[in-house]
């Protein structure tokens, strides 16, 4: 039985790699079904809205969906098309695995961590006030329920990719009922997973920790805007936000999408490098059960990134998305 997946093409360079992505997937013989529905600025040329009825209808339906990068104007009275989406669908676990691969450059090796970061609460909820023509501010929410569901999503995680040890990674020091609130819900839910090691690091400290020894983590559990700049320092230190996959995890609903910019300026030169959009799509098949498929993705992945010649100009090479993209089929 094949599945049903929503596809969202994205703007600027997303249509060219979710085509690449897309093909790649059919070679594997991937058991997937494709509907394409559209979100960001090309939706709205086309209906007059970002995010449209049927783009929604679509997600709830079949409950899984590939995206590309989507891009949200800027200015005011435009909220986050990506934000949007996570509260809508309650998307409450955000998913980053950091790891190296051949022939991207960077300065570290051994690297193999999951940042896992509450996708709906914190300052990201989007609850502002203008006090005054002077004064604005930003309410950071932290409640039990949530801050136990990522918990215990992030030591089941670790169960289930045998993992070792979970931290979690909080400013309670500072913001000792917030924060406090997030990390004592960590330590009772820990306490329900006795094969796992946990621990918890301050943020700042965290992030001079990640710089110097990225080896040392496994799984770091945090908060929404935590987890944001994490989820990017660590795409960093492989990298680069163009080799990173991401996943948005509810329920019953989950959204697999690429974590880096919809490159305007490259759009439509056959320069843009689909893989992070296609290790997104390998967390798809895992999700969906298909590790076998997903292991063959990957295995042929690692070995083209072997070959300079079928590198992208961003990790170094000349090959254009096409190239990648065959010299990738043909390892398959």
């Amino acid at each position: 039985m094949s599945t049903k997946v929503t596809v969202i093409p994205g703007d600027g360079i997303g249509p060219e790699i979710m085509n690449e992505v897309l093909k790649i997937l059919e070679k594997a013989k991937a058991p997937l079904q494709y509907v394409e529905a559209h979100a960001g600025e090309l939706a709205y040329e086309k209906t007059g809205e970002l995010l449209p009825d049927q783009t929604l209808q679509s997600i709830k339906e079949n409950k899984i969906a590939l995206k590309s990068p989507i891009t949200t104007p800027v200015g005011k009275g435009f909220r986050s098309l990506n934000v949007t989406l996570r509260q809508t669908f309650d998307l409450y676990a955000n998913v980053r695995p950091v790891k190296n691969l051949p022939g991207a450059p960077c300065k570290y090796e051994n690297i193999d961590l999951v940042i896992v970061r509450e996708n709906t609460e914190d300052l990201y909820a989007g609850i502002e006030n203008q006090i005054d023509d002077d004064t604005a501010e930003s309410i950071k929410r932290i409640t039990r329920k949530g801050s136990e569901r990522i918990a215990r999503f992030a030591f089941e995680l670790a169960q289930k990719t045998n993992r070792k040890k979970v931290f979690a990674a909080h400013k309670a020091n500072i913001m000792k009922l917030s924060d406090g609130l997030f990390l004592e819900s960590c330590a009772n839910v820990a306490e329900g997973f006795k094969d796992i090691e946990f621990g918890d690091v301050i943020i700042d400290a965290c992030c001079m920790q990640l710089v110097r020894w990225p080896e040392a983590f496994d799984v770091i559990v945090t908060e929404n805007l935590y987890g944001d700049i994490l989820s990017d320092l660590c795409a960093g230190l492989v990298g680069g936000l163009g080799i990173v996959p991401g996943a948005n995890i509810g329920k019953d609903i989950a959204i697999f999408e690429a974590v880096h910019g919809s490159a305007p300026d490259i759009a439509g030169k056959n320069l843009a490098n689909p893989t992070a959009l296609l290790q997104s799509a390998v967390m798809m098949l895992q999700h969906l059960g298909h590790n076998d498929i997903a292991d063959k993705i990957m295995t042929a992945l690692v070995e083209t990134l072997k070959s300079e010649k079928a590198r992208t100009r961003d990790l170094g090479g000349s090959a254009t998305t096409t190239v990648f993209t065959e010299a990738l089929m043909s390892n398959l």
